[in-house]
This record gives C-alpha cells, sequence and structure tokens, in this order.
C-alpha cells in the first residue's frame, strides 16, 4: 500500500483500536498518548488470565513462563533501536529514565565548573532532571537555542562545545512541539569530538520513524512505552555499558542487589542493577505486543510514509486558514507526525473546546515546553498529531472544526 493510498484508508482495519470506535470520534493526539490496539490488550490480558507470576525469583513453571514473556519484550525493545538486552533498563516512564541519568551519572561525574547542554525545544522532562542535577553538583545548565524555523542552532552548540566544560548534552530526537527532526547523529559527534556524552530522548521518534541507536552513537537513548501503541507506566532506558556499570544503582531494594548485609550490600548485574522491587510485568508484555504491532504494519518505514503523508496534507490544509501560524519546519520531511499552531482570534484553549464537542481531540497548552513557548512569543499552541489509524478525513475534521472556530471568534 502506497503512502497516499494508506493515509486515505489508514493503516489498521476498524476495530483495531476499540476507544476508536466510539462514533465520530477523530483522534489527533497520538504524540501525547497513543491509542492501544487490540492485541496490546489481549497480550496484557493473557498475562493477567494465564500467566499471573511473579518475574525472575520462582522456579515453578508459572513464574518461568511470566519471566519468558518479560524478558522476551525486553529483547523486543532492544532490537527495535538497535542495543544490547542487558543494557536495556525498564523504567515506569521517559521521564524516569532521564532522573535516573540525571541521579546516577550526574552525581558522580559532575562538579563546580562543568555544564550539561539541552536546548530551548525541549519537554520538561529534559530539562528539570538536569536543573535538579547542578543543584546537587554545582554544575550548571545552558540551552542550545532555536531558528525561527524550528531548527537548532549549531553553530551554537559549536561554540559552547569549544569552550570545553561541556560534560553532557541533552537533546530530543523529535520536538514534541515544532516536530523538529533534529540532526542527533551530528550532534553526537560533535558532542563526542569535545569530550562530552549525549542522552537523547526519542520519545517521539521510537514510535514514529527507524531509529537505530547505536548507529547514532547514543551513550543514553530513552523513550516511553505510552507512545508507541503500548501500555502507560513503561518507559526504556538503553545505556552505554561502561556508563551503566559504572553509575551507582537509582533505587534500592529486591532484586537489584547480588548480595546484602545488615552492613552492605553488592549490585546485580544490569539490568537488574537499576530494576528495584517487582518489575512492569503486563506493562512490558504489553510493550511486547505493540512492536510486533509496529512489525506486522511493515514496521516504521511504512508508518513514517503515512504519517508524513498525513502532516504533509495537514501543513497544506492549515496554512489557508484566516489568521493561523504553524510552529515549525515548513517541509513534512522534517517534522515528526504532528503539527502545532496558534489563531490570531482564539485561544488554544477554546480552540481544543470546540473541536472536541465535534469528536475532534487535539492538544492545547504548553505541551511542557514552556521555554519553548517563551521563544515563540506564545503561552500555548494547539497540537494536532498523528497515527497509525489518522487518514486525510481526520484532517479534514480538523479543518472543519476549525471553521466553526472562525465562526465563533473570527471578525
Amino acid at each position: 500500500m502506497t503512502a497516499s493510498v494508506a493515509s486515505q484508508q489508514g493503516l489498521v482495519p476498524p476495530g483495531t483500536f476499540p476507544t476508536l470506535e466510539r462514533e465520530g470520534l477523530v483522534y489527533l493526539d497520538s504524540a501525547a498518548t497513543s491509542q492501544t490496539p487490540l492485541p496490546v490488550l489481549e497480550a496484557m490480558a493473557d498475562y493477567y488470565g494465564s500467566h499471573r507470576a511473579s518475574v525472575h525469583r520462582g522456579v515453578y513453571p508459572l513464574a518461568e513462563e511470566a519471566t519468558d514473556l518479560y524478558e522476551a519484550a525486553r529483547a523486543e525493545a532492544a532490537r527495535i533501536v538497535n542495543w544490547g538486552v542487558e543494557e536495556t533498563i525498564f523504567t515506569r516512564n521517559a521521564s524516569e529514565a532521564v532522573n535516573l541519568v540525571a541521579y546516577t551519572w550526574a552525581r558522580t561525574n559532575l562538579g563546580p565548573g562543568d555544564r550539561i547542554l539541552t536546548t530551548t525545544m525541549e519537554h520538561h522532562s529534559n530539562i528539570v532532571p538536569w536543573q535538579l542535577a547542578c543543584e546537587m553538583t554545582g554544575a550548571t545548565l545552558a540551552a542550545v537555542p532555536v531558528t525561527d524555523d524550528g531548527h537548532l542552532r549549531l553553530d551554537v552548540l559549536d561554540e559552547e562545545l569549544a569552550k570545553g566544560d561541556v560534560k553532557l548534552v541533552a537533546v530530543a530526537h523529535i520536538s514534541n512541539v515544532l516536530g523538529t527532526i533534529n540532526p542527533v547523529a551530528d550532534i553526537i559527534e560533535r558532542a563526542h569530538a569535545a569530550g562530552a556524552i549525549v542522552l537523547v530522548d526519542g520519545s517521539q521518534a521510537v514510535p514514529q520513524i527507524p531509529v537505530d541507536a547505536a548507529a547514532l552513537g547514543a551513550d543514553f537513548y530513552v523513550w516511553t512505552a505510552h507512545k508507541a501503541y503500548g501500555p502507560t507506566g513503561l518507559g526504556l532506558l538503553h545505556g552505554r555499558r561502561a556508563l551503566l556499570e559504572a553509575m551507582p544503582p537509582f533505587l534500592g531494594g529486591g532484586h537489584m542487589i547480588a548480595n546484602v548485609t545488615i552492613e552492605r550490600s553488592t549490585w546485580a548485574e544490569l539490568p537488574a542493577k537499576f530494576e528495584a522491587g517487582t518489575g512492569p510485568i503486563a506493562e512490558a508484555i504489553g510493550l511486547g505486543a505493540a512492536l510486533r504491532f509496529i512489525a506486522s504494519l511493515g514496521g516504521l518505514e511504512v508508518i513514517r510514509a503515512h504519517e508524513q503523508h498525513l502532516t504533509a496534507y495537514a501543513l497544506e490544509q492549515l496554512a489557508g486558514q484566516p489568521g493561523l501560524h504553524i510552529h515549525g519546519p515548513a517541509s513534512a520531511a522534517e517534522r515528526g507526525g504532528l503539527v502545532s499552531f496558534h489563531l490570531d482570534h482564539a485561544h488554544p484553549h477554546d480552540v481544543a473546546d470546540i473541536l472536541g464537542r465535534q469528536g475532534v481531540c487535539v492538544r492545547a497548552g504548553h505541551h511542557c515546553a514552556k521555554p519553548l513557548m517563551k521563544l515563540l512569543g506564545i503561552g500555548a499552541s494547539t497540537r494536532a498529531s498523528f497515527g497509525v489509524h489518522n487518514t486525510h478525513a481526520d484532517v479534514d475534521a480538523l479543518i472543519a472544526g476549525l471553521g466553526r472556530v472562525h465562526e465563533l471568534f473570527g471578525d
């Protein structure tokens, strides 16, 4: 199926996403949370109904079945970004994955005079943990600015790296507001040449584009299941083995230990070292099913073509709307599957409310990116984002809904 045909029909048959069976519902908020397909719901129900046991600890068949399902999901999560299985850590979400690095690597490797470099387009989850790390260590935080057309100022990146005190660069693979696909391989190469390591926030990237974190050269790569057609409550941290082995644990408790006495403890091997307590068993199994679901559609290359085509169509249709300003790159080829905009004559919350009353679900607000909002000179924006279920008709519904906004708020 070509991208244009898929954009007319969607990549999945009706009934794949139970929530979307509600009459008149148009879901354009996958950048926040993707819908959950039936295979994921069935896999999680199968664990609870047929394999319910804790993992890693029992030697009876039921526990071994649960452990096998859990670890198979880890292997699939590692495979989709081309990373080592033992260096793939389960966390609660992408935010916790960033915090893990901020509290463990940063705490033991940074001090006064060191700097962390992030960017103005980052989600708060890739800013606030570094602020906390700086408070703990005496390091300082700086940010690479963004151009008017939504790209990072790589000349400023080079200037900051040339100062010789940047120890870590934290950058989004795809902006959750601008949609910009950042040149992370280039950024990583420049950072490594300056002696810095790099953490990439791939929360928007993994569900949308093929990712080879090893080929990119990332030191840490984080993402989350709930944007990749999986369940909530599960994030992923892929880390370079030498760094993970040198880092202290993030949380203490069961499973992450090799030995415990009253006086001291020693730590388990990776990945258990960073996975204290009972893990997100059903969630991991659900993620494994989600990744198989993605593969069943033809993989991320097919998904990328579909969503890029829809994004191009949305950009074209939105460009003709009176008083509407689109944020980010002009070309869909430079974007992930989302479009953010604001109207001169209506607040984003009013826009989202009116669209919602017509069944069109979009996100309105600062999108956890207040520094970027300040740079754009706005308090909030409206964001439409696409998934495998969306079609041209969904974009048309968005445009029709905006027509109602113009009727109510236009001149």
